[in-house]
């Protein structure tokens, strides 16, 4: 054999083998409830880490990069973006997943699509849409991200959509409303029962909430819109923050701010990893199923969360209500309302790609039949403002309403 020769493994390893550490309440790949398409099982990787690939190929998922997380994408090049926060949000998952011996592929691909149907200007933008929306059925951004990976994303030849595992669909739908969820069948149960999802959809879900608070107390940091000063009322903050003094006393600003992020991340990892395992030992789950049947079992203990709740109150009342995040959010509004009443007035300004989809009229009297047509345009609508990243969303709307572009 030449040096350039590289052996082929004598076998390939199995789900089963790759998954054999994992504790007997996580979910297995090997167990999964199925894809809606029937497909031949993967090779050299399991089924929720061929779901991870299809994630980071999709289209939606290289869309946020230009996707808002606090502020637009055109303020500066150092702010998190969608795409920035979906990965942070994977590596906290990852870790706690980790050392509760749960799956930590599962964990990652649906840390990584839980924001694929976001709207473009963050919450902003989801809200405008929603108005718009309200006589179709609402808007609901996690209800987006299924149509995403179920039916827009176009790669494979035998189906829409990715055709993902049943418990990454259902780690996607973090929230639904009982009137969505009696239409989505075994996927939308939980909803109605008041049952949960795995351990894994549970934990990206927390890691959500625990990278966009401290990463956006950086962003706001950056930005000048809160200042340390007023950071410093928040105790999570202030422990963290002089801990961090103490420690390195010769540090300041931007090194500073990083070791405090850093040690409050830290610290919240640790709380949710203990917190979870009490949880655990206390409930003894034996199965995925008595996983679902159980409460919540991953959470902070009392302390951290009070704390935690503490920091996200004062991002919403200083940073998330700051008045020039308001201002930017208005016309984030005023954007996308305007691209709606105008592709609704003539849809015949759609892209092509869009027109082609749009329902058949029909001569008809039925005034069900004119409502369910005005319905289904309306969310092909709503589907194509949804996947606009902020700046095509600008760019859209300057095409259509100023008038030396094209």
């Amino acid at each position: 054999m030449s040096d350039t020769e590289i052996p082929l493994p004598l076998s390939v390893p199995s789900s089963l083998d790759l998954e054999a550490h994992l504790a007997p309440y996580a979910a297995h790949s090997a167990q999964s409830r199925g894809r809606r398409f029937h497909e031949a099982p993967p090779a050299a990787r399991t089924e929720f880490q061929r779901d991870r690939d299809r994630i980071v190929h999709s289209t939606a998922f290289r869309r946020l990069e230009y996707k808002t997380q606090v502020f637009v994408n055109h303020e500066g090049d150092l702010f998190r973006t969608r795409l920035t926060h979906s990965l942070e949000v994977a590596q906290i998952a990852r870790s706690v997943a980790r050392n509760l011996r749960l799956n930590e592929d599962l964990v990652e691909a649906i840390s990584l699509a839980h924001d694929l149907g976001h709207t473009p200007f963050g919450h902003a933008g989801q809200d405008a849409l929603h108005e718009c929306m309200r006589e179709h059925g609402g808007f609901e951004h996690n209800l987006q991200n299924l149509f995403v990976v179920d039916q827009l994303e176009e790669h494979y030849g035998a189906f829409d959509g990715l055709n993902l595992c049943f418990e990454m669909r259902e780690g996607i739908l973090k929230h639904c409303s009982r009137e969505n969820a009696r239409k989505l069948g075994d996927l939308g149960e939980r909803f109605l029962t008041g049952k949960q999802p795995s351990l894994e959809a549970q934990i990206a879900n927390v890691a959500d909430e625990i990278a966009y608070n401290n990463h956006d107390v950086d962003d706001g940091l950056r930005s000048g819109l809160i200042t340390l000063e007023q950071l410093s009322e928040v105790g999570l903050w202030h422990s963290h923050h002089e801990a961090a003094r103490a420690e390195y006393p010769n540090i300041e600003g931007r090194r500073l701010i990083h070791e405090t992020v850093r040690r409050i991340i830290n610290t919240l990892i640790v709380d949710l990893i203990e917190g979870t395992q009490r949880n655990l030992v206390r409930v003894a789950p034996q199965s995925l199923d008595d996983v679902r049947n159980a409460p919540p079992l991953v959470a902070h203990s009392d302390e951290v969360a009070v704390q935690a709740a503490q920091l996200k109150r004062f991002l919403f009342k200083n940073l998330y209500r700051h008045y020039r995040v308001m201002r930017m959010a208005n016309k984030a509004k005023r954007v996308v309302a305007g691209l709606f009443d105008a592709f609704t007035e003539d849809p015949r300004l759609l892209p092509p790609a869009y027109q082609v989809r749009l329902p058949v009229a029909e001569e008809s009297a039925n005034d069900a039949v004119t409502s369910t047509q005005d319905s289904s345009q309306a969310r092909l609508i709503a589907h194509y403002i949804a996947g606009m990243t902020d700046r095509y969303a600008l760019k859209e709307y300057q095409r259509l309403f100023v008038i030396d572009n094209n």
